[in-house]
């Protein structure tokens, strides 16, 4: 028995050996629709499929057909779950990695890659750092996009002609504005996304729902200016749209309607009501076109009326009427033509150039966003110093006064443990920051803004400053208010094995952001990992204590708190000697207390102890970048075909 895969792809075949375009000669097109500089994008036979438990694989897209040209907006519309965002992300080359495509998706005739700056996309969610201006996000953009030949006061003029493009110059010294701050309007933050992806003046641009969220009269505004710079700069753009006014419906030049995967109708907007009412289903007076195109072709409901008559029939029976109508109308034809047309133009390679920033260019920019961010957000850094400000007072009065007599040996060690221990867990205060810092990298990183590398670098360098401040004032407080070894060396080594601590700690809940990209999820899985490594730090359970071989060996040497609780052990226990009196003078020295006691390894300094978990730093920013990396490589590659996007790296 053949599997459903084969199945499809049995009709796919049968569909392509009857179809006209394999049949038809080529259509001369006059020269007021070509444009040779614009992008001219069309796709033949496209199927997607997706894995399904049950059916092996479920087909998304079946066989569908059309096209997109120069000075118009293609709308894709249809209820929700057929198929409008997966056909836009096939287009943009941006499929998930089990998806399953097959087709032609041609760029001005070519099987080719999207190029930077050649194309663009825009998500439909806002991602923007709530935190900067208006006018800061759009330069901020300008400086990472555009040539590094270009003069920063180019960019400048470049990023302000652009705001004022999507009439925002009002609101240029506005910030974004969140959950902490009111801010720019949802139609403001929706034209704020689009400036970002026509900086470079993008011949061809995607946009995943632009209304979405948007009330009637801010879609109008959205979609209005959108149509007029697809207009003025003859530039290809398609859109994905759930349900629009009727004034946004009339914006349209072309109309692409699904349902369920299938085409119900390709063509001009304004022949749309003829179709539906040649094929049985007119358009009632004074009802919204887009409603009732909608109504019409939604399963989710059993029946709706046929005709003017009222006679209520079943959805599926309507949809199945409407697709065998389409196929064999003028439209339909129409469309095929176009697409034989454009499949046969042969036109210009679009090369992939790739972010044209220089990378110091990026680093710097990145850094300085970043920082900027940072600085202004009170829950990225602010607040987790407050907390522990807190937590050092508390820490510096409890052990305030522990003596020096052989028991305060172990309240000493108790105090330094907890300071490792805890206040490095509190980090991860941080991850749903860390969250929000992924999702504008990846939303940037798939355009080309940057690269990986520079992101990196970018954000190591912003979060440093922050790090030091909440290592040496907290820390400070502790130290010297707590009964330990004092010494202005002492209190050095003490502060630098906290920050490098602080930076192990955010490399690491960075990788669980980038794996894990749920707050809750991330932080329970940040918490264990750090749980696990305090367990076997060399505390809780002395080193020679501990079992093998799985919690002595590796997890116990992969431990940072092994190496930091040791290095605080040789930094405050190395020129001391402790006497107890019970009747009997007893004299402790260094090497008993580090050896016996706490079995520390004594073949390195405490320095060697910094240098080790510095190294691990180092490893764990060289992880993060290899699985953002490793991620961005494998998203894009679909089986059986050629077609995808590919970013600068």
């Amino acid at each position: 028995m053949d599997s459903p895969n084969d199945e499809i792809q049995k009709t796919m075949s049968k569909k392509k050996e009857s179809d006209p375009l394999i049949m038809a000669t080529k259509i001369n097109i006059s020269s007021n629709n070509d444009n040779n500089d614009g992008i001219y994008l069309c796709w033949k036979d496209l199927w997607v499929s997706v894995p399904n438990k049950k059916v092996g694989r479920r087909p998304i897209l079946e066989g569908i057909s059309g096209y997109a040209q120069p000075g118009e907006v293609l709308a894709i519309m249809g209820p929700s779950g057929c198929g409008k965002s997966t056909l836009l992300d096939a287009l943009a080359g941006r499929l998930a990695s089990n998806t399953r495509q097959s087709g032609d998706i041609l760029v001005n005739g070519r099987k080719q890659a999207l190029a930077f700056g050649t194309s663009a996309y825009v998500t439909q969610d806002d991602t923007l750092m709530t935190t900067l201006t208006v006018k800061e996000t759009i330069y901020y953009s300008a400086q990472l996009q555009l040539p590094q030949s270009m003069s920063l006061e180019t960019k400048k003029e470049r990023a302000e002609e652009t705001i004022k493009e999507m009439g925002l110059q009002e609101a240029m010294n506005t910030r974004i504005g969140g959950w902490s701050l009111k801010g720019l309007s949802g139609g403001q933050k929706r034209r704020v996304s689009i400036c970002i992806e026509i900086l470079t003046r993008p011949k061809l641009l995607f946009l995943d729902e632009p209304t979405s969220g948007l009330d009637s009269a801010a879609s109008y505004h959205v979609m209005n200016r959108i149509i007029k710079i697809a207009q003025q700069d003859m530039r290809t753009i398609v859109a994905s749209i759930h349900q629009p006014s009727s004034e946004v419906f009339e914006l349209f030049g072309n109309l692409c309607l699904l349902s369920y995967g299938k085409t119900i109708y390709f063509g001009s907007t304004s022949k749309a009501n003829e179709f539906f009412a040649v094929s049985g289903f007119p358009c009632p007076f004074m009802r919204n076109p887009s409603d009732h195109y909608l109504r019409t072709i939604n399963k989710d409901f059993d029946d709706i009326e046929e005709g003017l008559g009222k006679n209520i029939i079943n959805s599926g029976k309507a949809i199945d009427t409407l697709v065998m109508s389409y196929e064999s109308s003028e439209a339909c034809l129409n469309v095929r033509q176009r697409v034989l047309t454009i499949s046969q133009k042969n036109g210009r390679f679009i090369e992939n150039k790739g972010s044209q920033a220089g990378f110091i260019t990026q680093c710097r920019v990145l850094t300085q966003r970043s920082f900027v961010n940072m600085y202004r957000d009170l829950g990225y850094y602010w607040l987790r110093l407050l907390i522990y400000l807190a937590l050092c007072l508390c820490i510096g009065t409890i052990f305030h006064e522990i003596g020096s007599d052989y028991g305060s040996i172990q309240a000493r060690s108790s105090m330094l443990v907890f300071v490792v221990g805890f206040l490095t867990f509190m980090a991860i205060g941080g991850f749903p920051s860390f969250v929000e810092e992924m999702k504008f990298f990846t939303r940037e990183r798939l355009n080309g803004h940057y690269g990986v590398g520079a992101f990196v670098i970018g954000n190591t360098l912003s979060s440093t400053p922050f790090l030091l401040l909440i290592s040496l004032v907290p820390g400070a407080v502790a130290y010297y208010l707590a009964d330990v070894q004092k010494g202005i060396d002492k209190f050095a080594y003490f502060f630098l094995m906290l920050f490098v601590c602080m930076m192990l700690v955010e490399s690491l809940m960075m990788i669980v952001a980038s794996i894990v990209p749920d707050f809750l999820m991330g932080i329970i899985t940040g918490a264990g990992i750090q749980g696990i490594m305090m367990l076997n730090g060399g505390f809780f359970r002395l080193p020679n204590e501990l079992p093998m071989p799985i919690w002595k060996y590796p997890l116990y040497y992969l431990s940072f708190h092994k190496y930091a609780i040791q290095g605080f052990y040789k930094n405050e226990f190395e020129t001391f000697t402790y006497f107890t009196n019970s009747g009997l003078a007893i004299r402790v020295t260094r090497d008993e207390i580090l050896r016996d006691i706490f079995q520390v390894e004594l073949n390195y300094s405490k320095w060697g102890n910094i240098v080790i978990v510095f190294g691990m730093v180092i490893l764990y920013r060289l992880i993060f970048l290899c699985i953002i990396k490793g991620k961005e490589k494998f998203r894009p590659m679909v089986r059986g075909f050629k077609y995808c996007y590919v970013p600068h790296i």
